[in-house]
């Protein structure tokens, strides 16, 4: 089995939720909702992989299974009275995702390791396992909704434009949207912690997770050195080739950085692209940062299949970007072309780039070239 294919049970439980949980408020409230409108739920947590911590060596729990989010896990599904089971993935975390972040980061890109999580771990491995149960859904605690239309399903915003995660979850296909809930959708991160008080859920005050999930410290540049991402000081150049300084190595930076260069100049400089090949970090001044285009690969359009031509959309190059007048053009084998109305600031090779139509998200995918000026 390809690790992007889902196999589907003939004996599927179309009442049966599993809810992917975290021990969080979100995923909480998730399952409490299912189990209010009558599904047969069962909660699931992962045990993801994290680095070694401390002098000793003993492992640290990764940030979204420390042993007290398991605990909470567990108090939720009790006072819930569902069944609740930890399901080991660590390896296979470490083998997607931790080691996609150091490569990435080694060919001079700055990866989204969420996007790639929910890729592999929670819509391709985790779905599989609610559907090795015989169930008709994995439920998650994301802020995004699904829509049934006569041409097929439609994932859209979540109500709570805040909070809105539709740009991490471009990658769904309509197969995968068909055994999909995302139950807190439909409210603000304000009611969701009231919905938790009125279900009496021990967790309605909690804080969200923040950070990496699986650095010990969350120190991105401490674990890229000990991980072994190629880290070769070089030099950092201006656009017209003269010599400013030095960096650490290309892994350190991301394009819009503007502190850490260690250039004294009474004008600000900017990270503009990172030349790989000459292991040169070119800055310049901010309007420098502005482009026009760009390209991306490994892109998916929920619909299906892509457009017939041309289509005009919002485009979002980060998570909590704004969208852009753009007009995005398949060019065939999973790419696609983009070129916005107005000069857009801080494109970054690595990154989601994610297509709206209103709250419609279109599909997405991740940026190879930054495009000209």
């Amino acid at each position: 089995m390809m690790e992007s294919e889902v196999i589907i049970s003939n004996q599927v439980v179309k009442n049966r939720v599993v809810v992917a949980m975290s021990g969080g408020v979100d995923s909480s409230v998730a399952a409490a909702l299912l189990v209010e409108q009558g599904y047969e739920v069962v909660g699931m947590m992962m045990r993801l992989w994290s680095e070694p911590g401390g002098g000793n060596g003993a492992p640290v729990a990764n940030r979204c299974c420390t042993p007290d989010q398991v605990a909470d896990a567990r108090r939720v599904a009790d006072r819930l009275n569902i069944p609740f089971y930890l399901l080991d993935a660590k390896e296979y975390f470490r083998r997607t995702i931790v080691r996609f972040f150091l490569d990435e980061h080694a060919r001079g890109r700055t990866p989204n390791p969420c996007i790639e999580c929910n890729r592999h771990i929670r819509f391709t491995y985790l779905l599989q396992q609610a559907l090795a149960l015989d169930a008709g859904f994995l439920a998650t605690g994301h802020y995004a909704r699904i829509r049934r239309t006569e041409a097929g399903r439609q994932l859209l915003q979540g109500v709570d434009e805040s909070k809105d995660q539709s740009y991490v979850l471009h990658m769904l296909t309509q197969e995968k949207l068909a055994h999909v809930l995302f139950p807190v959708g439909e409210y603000t991160k304000t009611e969701v912690r009231e919905l938790a008080r009125k279900f009496g859920l021990p967790v309605a005050g909690k804080h969200d997770s923040q950070d990496l999930c699986f650095l010990s410290d969350g120190d991105h540049r401490r674990f890229l050195r000990e991980y072994g991402a190629a880290l070769k000081p070089g030099p950092i150049m201006d656009g017209n080739g003269r010599v400013l300084g030095q960096h650490d190595g290309l892994s350190f930076y991301t394009i819009g950085q503007r502190k850490g260069l260690g250039i004294v100049s009474p004008e600000p400089f900017y990270v503009l692209r990172k030349d790989t090949r000459q292991n040169t970090l070119i800055v310049g001044p901010r309007d420098a940062l502005g482009r026009w285009e760009l390209t991306a690969q490994e892109v998916n359009w929920l619909a299906g299949a892509p457009p017939a031509g041309p289509l005009e959309v919002q485009a979002k190059i980060r998570y909590k970007a704004k969208g852009v007048e753009a007009m995005v053009t398949d060019v065939g084998n999973g790419r696609v072309h983009l070129r916005f109305q107005k000069p857009v600031f801080g494109i970054t090779a690595g990154q989601g780039v994610v297509f709206y139509a209103g709250d419609i998200c279109l599909g997405g995918g991740i940026i190879t070239e930054e495009g000209t000026a």
